[in-house]
């Protein structure tokens, strides 16, 4: 922790002197260090100026999910969907975030039944009856990121399906009701794993959510098997996002050796994810973008 003095401009830049500003939320952080707690760093806490552009960014983000729940349908391919959410994004003055990130070829990430995450679009997939989808849009608006992703159910599918679909979602849902101010991020992630195991499912243990905000993925990792009182704590104005893989079978998986993206569950069976990203607040939580 920085040493600043009382009468000094705090560190967050807000202009107001440390002792009226974030001197008593630094010797919070402090007194959960001394317990042997993992805390933020200063560079984790948004600034109000910083929470602003990244919830105009969020407001994209949503948008052009909300443009691909309206068009998204039986018969379409993965890679229609990737030009809804490349000119949507556009248009709206922002840059999808995945495109060419890491060499990523396309502006999201279409995720169909086994495949677990980074599916890369391709005109070669097209949706059908009883597929699930996920798809993961990313959004850098003047600079702020956005992340979030959304399951579709294409027409008719399996009962087995629908649940899988249902109980990730409720897992979020339950994740998100963890995420409180100085609690921490193993209570969320207990939250999580508890209900997917209760439903006889299981949690993807390598690939979690992050920190995001000021760049595509920051500190904290994000995962899901942890246990309450554990991991980092969760301090007002951090940012990061819920995104848990639940398995309908075992939790392995692997990734696609022939493109190096796409990760797969191990034993053939679905896969889901619903993403949404949170800011710690005073008194809760608010959610950015979903």
């Amino acid at each position: 922790m920085e040493l600043i003095g009382r009468n000094d401009p705090c560190w967050c830049g807000s202009g107001h002197k440390y002792k009226k500003c974030h001197m008593a939320f630094d010797e919070k952080l402090e007194s959960f260090r001394r317990k042997g707690c993992i805390v933020p760093s200063h560079k984790l806490i948004k600034t109000p100026e910083q929470v602003e552009g990244i919830r105009r960014s969020a407001a994209i983000n949503i948008a052009v999910l909300d443009y691909v729940a309206q068009h998204i349908r039986e018969g379409i391919s993965t890679e229609e969907i990737d030009q809804w959410v490349y000119q949507e994004t556009i248009k709206a003055g922002a840059i999808p975030a995945p495109l060419n990130y890491e060499g990523f070829p396309k502006s999201v990430c279409t995720s169909i039944n086994e495949q677990v995450c980074h599916g890369i679009p391709s005109p070669k997939d097209i949706l059908k009856e009883g597929d699930i989808i996920n798809v993961d849009v990313s959004t850098i608006y003047q600079g702020y990121f956005s992340d979030s992703s959304r399951m579709f159910c294409i027409g008719k599918v399996s009962e087995e399906k629908k649940k899988l679909v249902e109980v990730t979602k409720e897992c979020v849902k339950l994740g998100l009701e963890q995420v409180k101010p100085w609690g921490f991020l193993g209570d969320m992630a207990q939250a999580v794993n508890d209900h997917a195991k209760a439903n006889g499912y299981s949690i993807v243990r390598e690939i979690g959510g992050h920190g995001c905000g000021l760049e595509f993925h920051e500190d904290p990792w994000v995962g899901y098997i942890g246990k309450r009182g554990t991991e980092m704590v969760m301090a007002p104005g951090m940012v990061f996002t819920i995104e848990p893989m639940v398995n309908m079978g075992r939790p392995d998986i692997f990734v696609d050796d022939e493109n190096g993206w796409t990760v797969y569950t191990d034993d053939g069976l679905p896969s889901a994810q619903w993403e949404i990203q949170v800011l710690v607040t005073e008194d809760g939580h608010e959610v950015l973008s979903y």
